[in-house]
């Protein structure tokens, strides 16, 4: 490890990816490559060292499942609109594909991303650094479907419920059989990028991710994004169904008392893709860092990155344009001239001033983890 000074606080370095982990197939997709994290319900990670290029195609893109997929088709399914309308609507998916469309190119990442790099071991999926992927879509925004249905004057949220449905046996454990459900506050549902979605990468929707609807909320955690969505609920108070108020929930503390609040946003973050986790690296010869960046309704407008354990930083150069709710690829050219080991880092800032952290609040529990990550290579 170069460098005097160690940088308090930074998290563990990742385990290592075993080759007898890394492939996955569902018995209707496979997908190369792929860390099983869970196999039922069906839990893959992206590897993120394979990163090439800012489209991840939808066969290597991180799935997130809390339920078995459910079997659902084309000719019955129905996008169920009721609660708080004037006029509650059944849609098909030949009417929703026929609707005004939009596409839009945004970044999801699981909440709990990065799980596996906290200490102590936590609960849960222990997602290292690949619970995230940056895709197109397309759909029809949801503003257009509320505004056909027509919002009542007491409206304040907009509950999106999925088609799976299962009963949590672990604590916190469901009062039975739920169906996964989440809300957004109706100025956020009616936010022109949030889509009622049929499109991935330009191709109909795999069962995996959501086939044959699903809802998109770029921004925010991938939990907002509800899978298989088959009912939309406009209610006149605030949703606290179990998504919502027990798990994908935070302490957020007022006037000193903490009290557990849905998550929304992103939190500003950068990866490093290459060099990998123990990747040995000539001396003497330039070596390319390379990575991605995101964060939540901001945009990226930095990163940097220290070759000496958070001694020193320098500035990477983003790769590409601004895109809203896109991430960003980055890199930086490093030349190691002396052998040893050496933990590099990478750290994000955003437009409106947000920085990665050093360290991980407990009050964020086990999501929402941005804190600044090492990669320790050694040069020979």
């Amino acid at each position: 490890m170069s460098g005097p000074a160690a940088l308090s606080g930074v998290m563990p370095t990742l385990g290592t990816m075993r080759p007898d982990d890394t492939a996955a197939a569902t018995g209707r997709g496979t997908f190369p490559g792929l860390i099983t994290r869970e196999k039922e319900p069906l839990n893959l990670e992206f590897p993120f060292p394979t990163l090439e290029a800012p489209l991840v195609p939808t066969n290597r893109f991180y799935i997130r499942s809390h339920f078995p997929i459910p079997q659902l088709d084309t000719t019955s399914w129905r996008l169920h609109i009721g609660g708080e309308v004037r006029e509650e609507l059944n849609i098909s998916y030949d009417e929703l594909q026929n609707m005004p469309s939009k596409t839009v190119t945004a970044t999801l990442e699981c909440a709990g991303n990065g799980r596996a790099r906290l200490t102590p071991k936590a609960k849960g999926l222990l997602w290292e650094q690949g619970a995230v992927g940056n895709a197109e879509w397309t759909g029809v925004p949801l503003s257009a479907l509320l505004a056909r249905a027509g919002i009542k004057a007491e409206a304040v949220e907009v509950i999106f419920e999925g088609a799976d449905q299962g009963e949590i046996k672990e604590e916190p454990k469901s009062p039975g059989v739920i169906h996964f459900a989440r809300s957004l506050p109706l100025a956020k549902a009616n936010q022109g990028e949030v889509l009622v979605v049929y499109l991935m990468n330009g191709k109909p929707l795999s069962p995996e991710h959501g086939f044959p609807v699903r809802l998109v909320v770029p921004g925010w955690y991938g939990m907002a994004s509800v899978k298989w969505l088959h009912k939309i609920t406009v209610s006149a108070t605030p949703f606290e169904g179990y998504w919502q108020t027990i798990e994908y929930a935070y302490w957020r503390r007022e006037h000193g008392q903490p009290a557990l609040t849905a998550i929304t946003e992103m939190q500003v973050k950068a990866e490093i893709a290459r060099p990998a986790l123990h990747e040995v690296i000539p001396i003497g010869q330039p070596y390319r860092i390379f990575g991605a960046a995101w964060t939540g309704e901001s945009e990226v407008t930095c990163v940097d990155v220290s070759t000496d354990n958070g001694s020193t930083w320098q500035p990477a150069e983003l790769l590409d344009a601004s895109t809203p709710f896109a991430w960003r690829m980055w890199e930086m050219t490093w030349t190691p001239h002396a052998p040893g080991r050496y933990t590099l880092m990478a750290r994000a800032t955003d437009r409106a001033g947000h920085t990665q952290p050093t360290e991980h609040t407990p009050d964020r529990r086990t999501y929402m983890i941005n804190r600044i990550s090492a990669v320790e290579v050694t040069a020979q």
